[in-house]
């Protein structure tokens, strides 16, 4: 059960990752393209909704992108709304729309978190939008803040929220429609849940497809899922 009173003495910051798209599903790159939720995309963010029905929140902030904005007014907080580019997701320039296997193809070896892509952002450059955001966030002083925003730039926002390099968001998957709670534990910031899909259905979407939650890639499973291809 969440609890459904703000936080009072300490910033508490949940995190949801948009709901499911086409190009998610088939584990492409989806940076600043601006695709519409798919249809189970949207099943996913209500759903979401009536997960934290009765949650109370001080600010609600979206990615100005039109998933993360819908997956935030189905899910029932479009009323208060505010948007902000400190959560857009990472740019993939050159790479926007491919997977991680095509991209390979051409460059064997590429890892985003220390390569970041030709033409669009390096992860630091991605850490600088974050940080003004958790600062000003901070200084505010106490209140929980519900954001709605995109696999990789929200795993960049935790890293530097933890205070770890920005490529230490390499190890902090995250999955479609999912919940993840950031907060204090002893006046530390700490990750108080991370990639709660339950409430959300979108676990159940996933369960099954090849490479996914432990099924096997050599196995006949349905092809794609969000995989490390965020967005």
């Amino acid at each position: 059960m969440l609890p459904s009173q703000p936080g009072g003495d300490k910033v508490e910051m949940y995190l949801v990752r948009h709901g499911e798209t086409e190009w998610s599903r088939a584990r492409r790159h989806t940076g600043r393209t601006d695709l519409p939720l798919s249809p189970a995309g949207e099943a996913e963010a209500k759903a979401l909704g009536q997960h934290l029905h009765g949650l109370e929140v001080d600010r609600v902030l979206s990615s100005p992108l039109d998933r993360a904005v819908t997956t935030a007014r189905l899910a029932g907080f479009g009323d208060r709304l505010e948007t902000t580019d400190a959560l857009l997701e990472f740019d993939y320039g050159d790479y926007e729309g491919l997977t991680t296997p095509e991209i390979r193809a051409s460059r064997p070896g590429w890892d985003l978190f220390r390569d970041g892509c030709p033409g669009g952002e390096t992860v630091a450059a991605a850490a600088a939008r974050a940080r003004p955001l958790l600062a000003e966030l901070a200084a505010a002083d106490d209140g929980r803040t519900l954001l709605f925003s995109h696999g990789h730039q929200l795993r960049i926002l935790t890293a530097c929220y933890l205070g770890l390099a920005p490529e230490a968001a390499r190890h902090l998957f995250l999955g479609t429609a999912s919940l993840s709670v950031l907060g204090t534990e002893h006046e530390w910031p700490a990750i108080l849940l991370w990639n709660e899909q339950e409430g959300s259905g979108a676990h159940l979407a996933e369960t099954g497809t090849t490479g996914w939650r432990g099924v096997p890639r050599s196995g006949r499973g349905r092809a794609g899922g969000p995989g490390a291809d965020q967005g």
